[in-house]
C-alpha cells in the first residue's frame, strides 16, 4: 500500500497550521496516511489519531509501526463525541477532522457532543479545522 498522499489530502495536510513539537489530533484518522504524514512534518510532536472503526484503527496500527515505536504517534478506537483525555495526556495544539459525520452535520447530535469534546480538549488558542473550506475552515470556540 502506498503511502503518498492524494492530491486532496497533501493540500489539507500544508494547509494544516503545523510547527515542530506540536500536539495533534486527528479525528477520523482511517488507516493514518494522514497522521504519519503529519508526523514527519512535526518532528519531536506528538500525532494521535482516533476513529470509530476498529478495522481503521487495526489497519492504522499495522500500518504505522515504526512511527508507534518512537512515541510520536498512537491511534485510539473512539468515535471523538465519547473521547476523553486519559490521565497524564496534555491538550492539544490542533485538532482537525476531514469528512466526519459528527463534525461536518451529518449527524447533528452526535455534533453536539463532539463540540463540546474537543473544546474540552483543546489547549487555550489551539486551532481547530474541519474541511468545507478552501480547503479547510477553521471553527472557534
Amino acid at each position: 500500500m502506498s503511502d503518498r498522499l492524494s492530491p486532496r489530502l497533501k493540500e489539507i495536510v500544508d494547509a494544516l497550521p503545523l510547527k515542530p513539537g506540536i500536539r495533534v489530533l486527528e479525528i477520523g484518522c482511517a488507516t493514518g496516511i494522514v497522521a504519519r504524514e503529519i508526523l514527519k512534518r512535526i518532528g519531536n510532536g506528538y500525532v494521535l489519531g482516533i476513529d470509530r472503526s476498529d478495522k481503521a484503527i487495526q489497519k492504522a496500527i499495522a500500518l504505522s509501526e515504526e512511527e508507534i515505536k518512537t512515541g510520536g504517534l498512537a491511534f485510539r478506537q473512539v468515535a471523538i463525541e465519547n473521547f476523553a483525555l486519559i490521565k497524564g495526556d496534555a491538550a492539544f495544539d490542533l485538532v482537525f477532522g476531514i469528512r466526519v459525520g459528527a463534525l461536518d452535520g451529518r449527524h447533528p447530535s452526535a455534533g453536539e457532543l463532539a463540540f463540546d469534546r474537543i473544546a474540552k480538549i483543546l489547549k487555550p488558542n489551539g486551532k481547530f479545522y474541519i474541511d468545507g473550506g478552501n480547503p479547510l475552515k477553521e471553527i472557534k470556540f
